[in-house]
């Protein structure tokens, strides 16, 4: 009867570790775990100069942003794999699985901090107008651009700039988008973000004859991930090295952007 008891129970633990590993055990919680085991970290990000870009002529994606990604898979030994995404849907490709990073010039909105987990955040930026360079005298105020046709890029801090003002937009994809709408002539304004307006507009760049005016807001970059991720604090640990061995000012200053690091 003892022989049978212990039979019993032996086929039990058999079943029920076999049940786990089907599962995944533990490590099906574990963000870090499930990346190494894939060997890819999958980025989430749109066409945003300076942060991720692909440069003229290449199909590489570049950048501050894009750059430190892949310093981040060195980091945990994993490739990175870029994946351009409807930035309104960002939180639902994190928990799908279909990506597992949003890392894009992200600012760390309230909302955004209730649908992912983020990161300590790295740069700081804000929210300004675009505007043609010859009409920009006459929109230096919050007031003065009620009557402006807007685009802006859908579920963007920009987005949400406007919305807190009351001005009605036209929502793009991306905020790429959002300056060649102002370009064309087919929306007199858009709001982006002031480090891209750095690097995309004014004299010398993709779109000399148009400026920025009005800044809306003041605001802070993070990383997101998905919600209880135990990859925010490997990565937060990983960002402290990088600044500390001077990696990341030394990609910063690639890209334009060394006045916007947050130091660590």
């Amino acid at each position: 009867m003892k022989t049978m008891v212990k039979v019993l129970a032996l086929a039990l633990t058999l079943a029920m570790a076999l049940s786990l590993a089907a599962c995944g055990g533990s490590d099906t919680d574990s963000d870090l775990a499930y990346v190494k085991d894939k060997g890819t970290l999958v980025v989430g990000m749109t066409d945003f100069a300076p942060m991720d870009y692909k440069a003229e002529g290449s199909d590489q994606w570049i950048g501050f942003d894009a750059d430190m990604a892949r310093s981040f898979g060195e980091h945990l030994g994993v490739d990175v794999e870029f994946v351009e995404i409807n930035w309104d849907n960002k939180a639902m490709e994190l928990e799908t699985k279909a990506i597992d990073v949003v890392w894009n010039g992200m600012t760390l909105t309230e909302e955004v901090k209730k649908l992912m987990s983020c990161s300590e955040p790295y740069c700081l930026n804000g929210q300004v107008v675009v505007v043609p360079a010859d009409q920009a005298a006459n929109y230096q105020t919050t007031e003065s651009l009620s009557a402006l046709r807007f685009a802006v890029e859908n579920g963007s801090a920009g987005a949400e700039q406007l919305d807190a003002l009351g001005i009605s937009y036209t929502a793009m994809d991306t905020q790429a988008k959002a300056l060649m709408e102002v370009a064309s002539g087919a929306s007199d304004a858009c709001v982006i973000d002031l480090l891209m307006a750095g690097a995309m507009i004014g004299e010398g760049t993709s779109y000399p004859d148009l400026a920025y005016t009005v800044q809306l807001n003041s605001e802070e970059y993070g990383v997101g991930f998905r919600v209880g991720s135990d990859l925010v604090e490997t990565f937060n640990s990983f960002w402290k090295e990088a600044y500390d061995a001077g990696t990341v000012m030394e990609v910063a200053e690639t890209y334009g952007v060394q006045e916007s690091i947050i130091e660590k």
